[in-house]
């Protein structure tokens, strides 16, 4: 038996010993997912059970170093590891936009007192992380961005306002880009830097959205003191780990069809009423599952390139692109099939189903916009990817 097979037979026993069946069960709401914090939620015994499992083996990030309390686990082991909890249907044990995106480039661009100050209590599932980058005025245009951050001592002090920030309410750190030399061409005046999101000055307010849902916050800074050891990169240097950890972002949005994210079984739902459709209805269903299980098939190999720690920039973008896209044509094909059935919030006489389904048609409204428009995508892809002319 090969070093391989010997891993692999050690992970499945692993596995089928400590993953609750619970936990082996698709994720449809909101409360199959546990976000790791300092507020962390559990909603179930066999959630924090299979949490404090994972988290003691160093498997909540088990491609990072030991050091860094991760795992450890070469790329090889890793793709063994992933592929056993797809087999078994392994829910992941929490949800941290730290571990998908800042921790990646922290590994890159951070100095070790950095690493191990975050990434220690990230890899632990004590910190939950938002993302500052966003602007009422620089949103696909990011780095129009005005949030000015003016060294004074061994501080900056952070003037400004972030939107869109997903989770701002309830995050503990956050992530920003900042501009620290007004006048420098944009995309070199910048630089990313950590806040405590405790700090005075800091204020945050929910917003509302189209699907009753409100992870969506709005911050503002005013006269912010955020330590100048939290920069990341280099001063001014802020917009190539920002374009890093971009590459991460459009690849986490990608699993979101994955079962990375609450949503239902397309077929399930719409079986029901395709008996009364006709065929012009079953081939558009299944031509939306055929190119679903091709896109599956495809991150795949994108999962591939960014074990390698190959360039997967474009390729990130594609995928973020396609499978967004995606995602809103699927739920878009459902409202249509369901008709007035799939359009209704909160009343009397539709099934939660029914209710949860017209949800997610609202709700991925802003997935073609979130983590970089579709028109940013096919910008990057035209000039990265094509080589076309700008």
């Amino acid at each position: 038996m090969s070093g391989s097979d010997t891993f692999r037979a050690e992970v499945r026993q692993w596995l089928e010993a400590n993953c609750p069946p619970s936990m082996r069960m698709p994720v449809k709401t909101d409360q199959d997912m546990v976000w790791g914090g300092s507020r962390i939620t559990f909603h179930s015994a066999d959630q924090r059970l299979w949490f404090e499992r994972m988290r003691d083996r160093g498997w909540l990030v088990p491609g990072w170093p030991k050091a860094y309390g991760g795992g450890g686990l070469e790329p090889r082991e890793l793709r063994i590891l992933e592929k056993e909890m797809r087999a078994l249907g392994c829910r992941q044990p929490q949800y941290n936009l730290g571990i998908w995106m800042l921790g990646p480039v922290l590994l890159e661009f951070g100095t070790e007192p950095q690493k191990l100050e975050h990434l220690v209590p990230m890899a632990r599932g004590e910190v939950r992380w938002c993302q500052g980058f966003s602007e009422p005025s620089a949103g696909s245009d990011l780095a129009s961005l005005r949030t000015a951050a003016v060294r004074d001592g061994e501080d900056f002090v952070i003037t400004g306002q972030k939107i869109w920030t997903s989770h701002g309410d309830k995050a503990d750190w956050m992530y920003a880009l900042v501009r620290t030399d007004p006048q420098a061409k944009k995309q070199q005046g910048i630089s990313f830097i950590l806040l405590d999101m405790k700090t005075p000055g800091i204020i945050v307010r929910p917003l509302g959205l189209i699907s009753g849902k409100s992870e969506f916050c709005e911050v503002f800074f005013d006269a912010v003191r955020v330590p100048a050891r939290h920069v990341i990169g280099g001063v001014n240097q802020g917009w190539r780990v920002a374009k890093k950890l971009l590459e991460h972002e459009r690849a986490a949005m990608s699993t979101l069809s994955s079962g990375a994210a609450p949503s239902f079984d397309m077929l399930t739902i719409a079986k029901s009423y395709l008996d009364a459709a006709g065929p012009v209805w079953r081939d558009r269903v299944a031509a939306a599952l055929m190119d679903q299980q091709a896109f599956s098939l495809t991150m795949r190999r994108l999962q591939e390139l960014m074990l390698a720690r190959e360039d997967a920039s474009g390729v990130s973008s594609i995928m973020k692109l396609v499978q967004t896209e995606q995602e809103s044509a699927k739920h878009e094909l459902l409202q249509q099939l369901m008709g007035q059935r799939a359009l209704s919030l909160d009343s009397e006489g539709f099934t939660p189903e029914e209710l949860a389904v017209c949800r997610f048609w609202l709700y991925t409204k802003s997935y073609t916009i979130a983590g970089g428009s579709s028109e940013i995508q096919l910008n990057i892809i035209a000039r990265h990817v094509l080589g076309l002319p700008t």
